[in-house]
C-alpha cells in the first residue's frame, strides 16, 4: 500500500549489462552473436512475464486499498461486519506479486549465456488472476487424471435465493453445507431412480461466491456428477436424463431444513420460503461430457474454480471511476458497470474465501477414502503407474496454459535454468537500480514500435 512504481526497464541480470555484442539503445547485450536457433518467419511460441502494475485491477487495489481499510468502519462494518484480516493479508499478498521489489529468481541460458529475472507469485486463492489461473491448471489436470471415472459426466449448479445471500456472506462456514446438500440431493435422486438406497454417484464440488462478475456476492455450487452412481463392489449403473426438478426440490428441503436446525433460520421463515412458488433455488444441467472428451472435462475443471474477475475486465476512467465489463444486461442491454472505488474493493475482496477453507469438495465415490480404496487395489493388481502425474512445476503450469515455455531461451531457444534466488531486500535494491541506471531491456519483452510510428496514446473513456 502506498508503494511507488518502480522504473526499472529491464529484467536481466546486471553482469551481463554492457558486455560486448548487440548494443542497440535500450536493449542488453546477450553475449556473442550465435545464430537463429529457427528460421526466419517460423512461428515459436515465447512466454512474455505478465506486468500486474500496469492493469487496472492492480492500480484500484494499489491506489485506494488503504484509504478503504481507513473508512471501512465507517462506510461498510454495519452491513457487512467487521473486515475480516484475511482480505488485508491477501491484498498486500497480491500486491507483491510479480513485482521485483519482492523478490526474484535469476535465471540463466547454458548454450548462449543469456540471462534474465523472474518475480515471485503470491500463491493467494481465488483473488490474485496469474495464481488462481495456475491453481485452475492444477485441479482441471488432477480431475482429469486422477478423479474422474470413464464413465459419462454431467455439469450441475445449484443456486439459493437472494434473500439467503447475505446468511452465507456473514458466516462463511455455511458454504460447506450448500456443497453437502447439493451432493446429498443428487445421491438421493440417483438412489430413487436406481431403487438402491447404498449407490454413491461421483460428485466433485466447486464453491463460488461470485456471479457472472466479481461485483456481487452470489454464492452458488458448481459440481462434475457421474450421471449414473457406484454399486459397493464397484459396479457403475447409469441413470437416465437427469431430472433437475426432482433435485432442485430435494436441494431446497435440504438447504432450509439443516439451516433452521442450526438455528440459523427461523422456523416461521423457512416455512415462508417453502411455500414460495418460485422459490429462488435452481438447478442447471450442462450437456453431458464422454469418457471419450478428456479435453473437454478439463476445461470444465479450469472453468468452475476460474479466477472471480479477469483483469482485462476492469478499468480505471479519467472521473476516478471503475469501469467493469460485464454479461449484456437483459433488461437494458449495458456491457459495462461504473463503480466508486472503494465501492468496488469491498464487492471484491468479498469473494476472498476464509483461511483453510477448502473451496474444491470431493463426495461419494470420489471422496478421498474411495480413492484411496481404488488406488489401493490397483497397486495391488500390478498397475504401479496408476495416478502417477506429472510434477506441479511452475514453468510446466504456464506452459499447459499459456503454450509458450516460460522456460525457453528468447535467444538460442535451448532450456534455461533457476542459477539463484534473491531475497535479501539490500541485494534486490542494488539490482534493480543498476538494471535502471544500465537502461537493460528484458529479451522477453516485446519491443515497442520505431520512433514516430506508433499512433497517439488513446485515453480510457
Amino acid at each position: 500500500m502506498g508503494r511507488a512504481p518502480e522504473t526499472t526497464a529491464g529484467l536481466a541480470c546486471p553482469s551481463r549489462i554492457g558486455t560486448t555484442g548487440d548494443t542497440r539503445a535500450g536493449d542488453i547485450s546477450l553475449g556473442p552473436s550465435s545464430p537463429a536457433p529457427w528460421t526466419v518467419g517460423e512461428a515459436r511460441p515465447i512466454y512474455r512475464p505478465r506486468h500486474p502494475e500496469r492493469t487496472g485491477f492492480y492500480r484500484v487495489f494499489e491506489c485506494h486499498f488503504e484509504e478503504y481499510v481507513g473508512t471501512y468502519e465507517e462506510r461498510f462494518e454495519h452491513r457487512s461486519g467487521p473486515l475480516r484480516p484475511v482480505v488485508t493479508r491477501v491484498v498486500e499478498a497480491y500486491l507483491d506479486c510479480g513485482r521485483f521489489f519482492n523478490g526474484f529468481a535469476r535465471i540463466r541460458c547454458p548454450s548462449c549465456g543469456s540471462e534474465h529475472l523472474l518475480a515471485f507469485s503470491c500463491q493467494t486463492r481465488n483473488f490474485c488472476p496469474s495464481c488462481q489461473a495456475k491453481r485452475a491448471a492444477l485441479f482441471a489436470e488432477k480431475l482429469t487424471e486422477e478423479i474422474a471415472r470413464p464413465v459419462v459426466h454431467r455439469h450441475l449448479v445449484f443456486t439459493i435465493p437472494r434473500a439467503l445471500r447475505g446468511l452465507f456472506a456473514r458466516e462463511r462456514r455455511l458454504l460447506g453445507l450448500l456443497s453437502r446438500c447439493a451432493y446429498e440431493a443428487v445421491r438421493r435422486a440417483y438412489g430413487a431412480y436406481l431403487e438402491d438406497r447404498t449407490v454413491v454417484p461421483g460428485f466433485v464440488a466447486s464453491i463460488q461466491t461470485f456471479g457472472s462478475f466479481a461485483a456481487n456476492f452470489h454464492p452458488h455450487i458448481h459440481a462434475l456428477v457421474t450421471q449414473g452412481a457406484f454399486k459397493r463392489d464397484g459396479e457403475f449403473l447409469p441413470v437416465g436424463p437427469v431430472n433437475t426438478d426432482a433435485i432442485e426440490e430435494l436441494f431446497r428441503r435440504l438447504v432450509l431444513t439443516r439451516l433452521s436446525r442450526a438455528e440459523r433460520l427461523s422456523e416461521e421463515f423457512r416455512d415462508n420460503l417453502l411455500g414460495w412458488v418460485h422459490s429462488g433455488f435452481s438447478v442447471y444441467a450442462g450437456p453431458r461430457i464422454y469418457p471419450t472428451e478428456p479435453e473437454h472435462l478439463e476445461r470444465l475443471g479450469r472453468y468452475i474454480v476460474r479466477v472471480p474477475m479477469p483483469q482485462k475486465d476492469v478499468r480505471l476512467t479519467p472521473e476516478g471511476q471503475v469501469r467493469v465489463a460485464t454479461p449484456p444486461d437483459p433488461r437494458t442491454g449495458k456491457t459495462e458497470l461504473r463503480l466508486d472505488p472503494l465501492d468496488w474493493i469491498h464487492a471484491a475482496v468479498q469473494q476472498i474465501p476464509a483461511p483453510r477453507q477448502h473451496l474444491a469438495r470431493y463426495y461419494g465415490a470420489y471422496s478421498n477414502r474411495k480413492r484411496k480404496a481404488l488406488r489401493s487395489a490397483q497397486k495391488d493388481g500390478g498397475d504401479q503407474a496408476a495416478y502417477r502425474r506429472p510434477r506441479p512445476s511452475w514453468a510446466r503450469l504456464l506452459h499447459k496454459i499459456f503454450e509458450a515455455d516460460p522456460l525457453l531461451c528468447p535467444q538460442c531457444g535451448a532450456e534455461m535454468k533457476v542459477v539463484s534466488v534473491i531475497t535479501e531486500p539490500e541485494v534486490i535494491d542494488k539490482i534493480l537500480k543498476h538494471i535502471a541506471h544500465r537502461g537493460g531491456r528484458d529479451p522477453f519483452e516485446e519491443r515497442g514500435p520505431p520512433a514516430g510510428a506508433a499512433g497517439p496514446v488513446e485515453e480510457i473513456a
